[in-house]
This record gives C-alpha cells, sequence and structure tokens, in this order.
C-alpha cells in the first residue's frame, strides 16, 4: 500500500509539448499501425483535434429530450462531426452505414439512472469489430467508494482486449454526487485511465483545467454536460482547447439547441479553426438564420 502521510499533489505541470513525439496524436508514437489508423479516423491529422456528437445518453436515461428520434435528430448532424459515439442498438437501427464516420462506442452497460450507476459489465470486443468502431468507450467511476474497483477493471479489461483487437479506449470519467469537480479531481481520474492503458479520456472542464491536460499522457476531450446557453457552452470549448483538450464528446448542447446543425458547425470552427466564442456564435446565428 502507498505511504499516504507523505502524500505530494503534484505542481510542476509544465506547458511544453511533449518531447520527441512525430504523430499527430498525444501519447500515440509507440502504437500499432491499426490503433493509429482509428484515432487518426477520430483526431483530424490537420489539426490533431475532434469534435464528438454524443447519443448514448438513452443506454442509461432513455428517449430523453432530443434523442426521441435519432433518424430525425441525429442523422441529420452527422456530416458535421468528426465522430459518432452511441451505443450499439442505434447504430444499427439509426445510423446510416454509408455514412463513413468514425464510431467511438458505448461498450459497458447494466444501470439506469432509476438505479445506482456504474454497476456496469463490458460488451463483447468482438461487436465493437463487427461494428467496425473506431474506439470503444468504458465508463470509470474513480472515487465512487462502491464503484471505483469494478469500472477500473472494466477499463483494464476493456484495454486488454483493444491491444488484441487494435482498437483504442477512451476512459469516460464518471462524477458521483459527492465528488468535487475540480482539477485535482480531474486529474486523478484522467491519470488513472490513461495509467492504465486508456488511449483517450473524456472529463469534464473545469477552473484549473491545464493541470489536467498537462498531466495526462493521452488525449483529453471535455463532455458538454448538461445544456448551455449557446454562447455558454461555445466558451467552454474555447476555454477548454485553450487550455489543452484535443477536443470536445457534446451530445445535449449540440441535440438540444434551438438550431443543432448551426450549434455542431460553430462548435467545430472552435475546435478546428480557433475561432473565438464570440465570433462561433455570430457564425451560429447566421446558419440559424439560413
Amino acid at each position: 500500500m502507498a505511504d499516504l502521510d507523505d502524500l505530494r499533489e503534484g505542481a510542476d505541470f509544465s506547458k511544453e509539448p511533449v518531447r520527441n513525439q512525430t504523430f499527430h496524436i498525444k501519447g500515440s508514437d509507440n502504437l500499432d499501425w491499426g490503433m493509429k489508423d482509428r484515432l487518426s479516423r477520430i483526431f483530424r491529422p490537420s489539426t490533431g483535434k475532434t469534435v464528438m456528437l454524443a447519443f448514448d445518453h438513452g443506454f442509461i436515461m432513455g428517449p430523453t429530450s432530443g434523442l426521441e428520434r435519432i433518424d430525425l435528430s441525429i442523422t441529420p448532424l452527422i456530416k458535421y462531426a468528426d465522430c459518432l459515439m452511441g451505443a450499439r442498438g442505434m447504430i444499427r437501427s439509426s445510423i446510416p452505414a454509408d455514412s463513413n464516420k468514425a464510431i467511438c462506442l458505448r461498450s459497458d452497460a447494466g444501470t439506469s439512472i432509476l438505479t445506482e450507476l456504474n454497476y456496469n459489465v463490458l460488451i463483447d470486443i468482438q461487436d465493437a469489430i463487427r461494428l467496425n468502431a473506431s474506439a470503444i468507450a468504458i465508463m470509470a467511476s474513480v472515487g465512487d467508494a462502491a464503484t471505483e474497483a469494478i469500472t477500473m477493471a472494466n477499463i483494464c479489461r476493456a484495454v486488454d482486449a483493444g491491444q488484441k483487437a487494435g482498437i483504442p479506449v477512451m476512459g469516460v470519467t464518471a462524477v458521483g454526487k459527492d465528488m468535487a469537480r475540480d482539477a485535482r479531481y480531474f486529474s486523478l481520474a484522467s491519470r488513472m485511465c490513461a495509467e492504465n492503458g486508456a488511449n483517450i479520456v473524456k472529463t469534464y472542464y473545469c477552473d484549473g483545467f491545464e493541470k489536467v491536460t498537462s498531466s495526462c499522457p493521452v488525449p483529453i476531450v471535455i463532455a458538454g454536460g448538461k445544456k448551455l446557453p449557446e454562447l455558454d457552452a461555445l466558451e467552454l470549448c474555447y476555454k477548454a482547447i485553450n487550455d489543452g483538450a484535443s477536443g470536445v464528446d457534446m451530445g445535449r448542447n449540440v441535440f438540444q439547441s434551438e438550431a443543432p446543425a448551426a450549434m455542431i458547425q460553430a462548435v467545430s470552427a472552435v475546435v478546428h479553426e480557433n475561432l473565438t466564442s464570440s465570433v462561433a456564435f455570430e457564425m451560429f446565428n447566421d446558419l440559424k438564420a439560413k
């Protein structure tokens, strides 16, 4: 057991770029060709960043607002996203197979918002192979005494399976009701995912976010979280990218927007074109008016 009497919190998180890196995706230089190929479908080679469109909410929430009909709400947005994040049932039933977009497959399941979350089991990696997934997403509930060990074991098993199949793993940091949404917690959770082999980490933006990104050796994408006013959501994207995030994985802030197609294009402009939130908001309003 680690000696907790002299546990010193890290403080020296340089913003200096990763040294000796040749591949365009952080922490991926030494991966196999197939892993790099799949990650390159998610993260644009021209920018090293990604706009992921998340619609996996239904696997715990059911037909939540904006996702009542995936074929009507998500399908028209596919062309604006770099990667789609969904559960296997919805991908098979509602996403056109000729969309030619990267898929990040939600690969754990088992609980809903009606019960205690995160008592999930892994889905067979063979299903990710059948769906030609570019990555699989697994929940990590760090800091929850009841489910931390279960979910981190899921991460480890997913990484073992993913390495054999050449499929990257994205660790998704859950936030329990008793957890502080701060840089100390997100740094711990993100680093644990990476240390256990995750190739991507999805987490939340917070004050001091540069500590989270600089202490994690693999790309971090931020979760959009609850629905925000469009300008606020674009500001969230702008701050995260400037603090070292490699992209966003947004759901509700896109499909619950008053103009979803305009919103995802504005988000993409922030991520890939370095637009400020105010300029992107003007773009959103212009597109909305057309």
